[in-house]
């Protein structure tokens, strides 16, 4: 049995014609139901940045900022200019 170049070029445009239908209906799924599409994953992702922080890690914080509160030997000191230090008098 010879296979025929009309054969071939039948079978190629079958498969042709199958994807091309493939390709039109995966479009117009999305297109129909892009709103649901995109609200899924917006939810997914406010929920993996939200599910990201566990919850209970805000709980976990102190109250007020101990680590930003100033030294004692600081506090007392007077504050000059832009708070840079000063060089000694060279005299």
């Amino acid at each position: 049995m010879k296979i025929k170049f009309n054969d071939i070029a039948n079978a190629i445009s079958v498969i042709s014609g199958v994807s091309l239908a493939g390709i039109i209906g995966v479009g117009t799924y999305i297109y129909v139901n892009k709103d649901a599409i995109i609200d899924d994953i917006k939810d997914a992702a406010v929920e993996s940045v939200v599910g990201g922080m566990g919850g209970g890690a805000l709980k976990s914080l102190p109250l007020g900022a101990p680590d930003l509160a100033p030294a004692p030997d600081q506090a007392a000191a007077p504050s000059s200019g832009l708070g840079l230090p000063t060089p000694g008098s060279p005299f």
